[in-house]
Parts: C-alpha cells; sequence; structure tokens
C-alpha cells in the first residue's frame, strides 16, 4: 500500500460532506473529529480519531461521498493513502482487513456511547469524559482547546461548558486558561467521569486484541 507522509495542521478538513472520498488517514499524532452538520451551520461531535484510526474507512464499505465532516482538533501527522490503493491491500491483506474492520466496531461503540451519555448524563460528567478521551486518543494532557469549540462539538453553550470547567478546575482536575486545557488529576477526573468513558476506554484499548477463538 503506498502511503505518503503527511503534516495535519489544526483544522485541516480530511473528510467535507458530499464531497469524494479521495484518501484514507492514519494518524500518528493528533485528533481528528468527525461532526454532524445541521441546517443553521452549527455542528455535534459524534465520534473522535486518535492514533489508532482509519479515516475515510468508508470507502473501504462502498461509500463514494462522505456523509460528515471530518477535520483535524489537534494538529499532528500521520499517513496518507489513496481510497484506490488501500480498497487493492484491503482485498489482498487479509490482517490490514481484520483490523480494519475492528477499528469500525470501534468507532460504532464510540458513536452509540456518545449518543446515550449526551441524552442522560450531567454536563460536568460529558466534559469529563470527552477531555479524557481527548487526552487518550492524543497522548498528551495538555490540550489547546476553545471554550467555543468545546461547546460545539458537545451540543452545548460556551457558558455551559464555563461553568462545568469552573466545577472540574475547582476540584483540582484540570487547569483550563487562554484556550489551553492540562489535565491535573487523571484518576480524580474518571471518577467525576460517568460509565461511558469506561467502556469507550477499554474498548478500544482492546481493539487489536478481539478474540476469533469461535472462527473454525
Amino acid at each position: 500500500m503506498a502511503l505518503r507522509h503527511v503534516d495535519l495542521p489544526r483544522g485541516r478538513n480530511l473528510a467535507v460532506i458530499g464531497h469524494r472520498i479521495e484518501n484514507l488517514y492514519f494518524l500518528e499524532e493528533g485528533i481528528a473529529s468527525m461532526t454532524t452538520s445541521f441546517e443553521n451551520g452549527s455542528q455535534v461531535e459524534v465520534s473522535m480519531f486518535g492514533y489508532e484510526s482509519v479515516i475515510g474507512v468508508s470507502a473501504l464499505m462502498g461509500a463514494k461521498q462522505s456523509l460528515n465532516r471530518v477535520f483535524m482538533q489537534l494538529g499532528g501527522s500521520g499517513y496518507a493513502c489513496i481510497v484506490t490503493d488501500a480498497w487493492r491491500e484491503f482485498q489482498r491483506n487479509s490482517h490490514f482487513q481484520t483490523l480494519t474492520l475492528r477499528f469500525v466496531q470501534a468507532q460504532l461503540t464510540l458513536s452509540m456511547q456518545n449518543a446515550a451519555c449526551n441524552s442522560t448524563h450531567t454536563y460536568e460528567q460529558r466534559l469529563a469524559r470527552w477531555l479524557l478521551i481527548c487526552s487518550e486518543r492524543a497522548q498528551r494532557e495538555t490540550l489547546e482547546l476553545a471554550q467555543e469549540f468545546v461547546a460545539e462539538m458537545l451540543g452545548s453553550t460556551r457558558s455551559t461548558v464555563s461553568i462545568a470547567a469552573a466545577h472540574l478546575k475547582e476540584k483540582g482536575l484540570i487547569e483550563y486558561s487562554r484556550g489551553t486545557l492540562r489535565i491535573l488529576n487523571k484518576a480524580g477526573l474518571e471518577a467525576e467521569s460517568c460509565e461511558c468513558y469506561r467502556v469507550v476506554r477499554n474498548h478500544l484499548k482492546n481493539l487489536t486484541e478481539f478474540d476469533t477463538d469461535f472462527i473454525t
């Protein structure tokens, strides 16, 4: 498979709604967000991509155009491959095919858990869960995140995020100033989060370790 190294600055689009999917991306650093957009121009995050991700994988399932926007939430780098080359490798290499399908399952789990979390848990729990997942996907504890962006990703308002962040800050779990957030107490932040974080974390952690003993 012909891979080329790419720099992926913050804000770069990797997929645009209605546009043809031309490349698959494999992140090494940074985080990408997948969002659903609405007629009024707002958007809400429905999934997140980190170092274990294959972005654009729906093209290998038959999709021609992207149904969502995918963009770099935190800048980084990785590798890109045109869809036709990836398709040939997907057909030829059973190991690549297996890992790709496992990642699709992981993304479904993340999206379903996000939907359940957003309708059930408090903003403080949701913010704690989201920050933990961001930190682990980016493999860093200091994140450049504007309040407006966090609010948009969580389908909330800036004032609500500000109150939730202040709550976490008062407990000594995070430090947040001028768009830079630093996790100070990961264990405490996990305790503040809901069970959705652990469900997603454990599933992504075991992404390459699914049991295949049932296959005969």
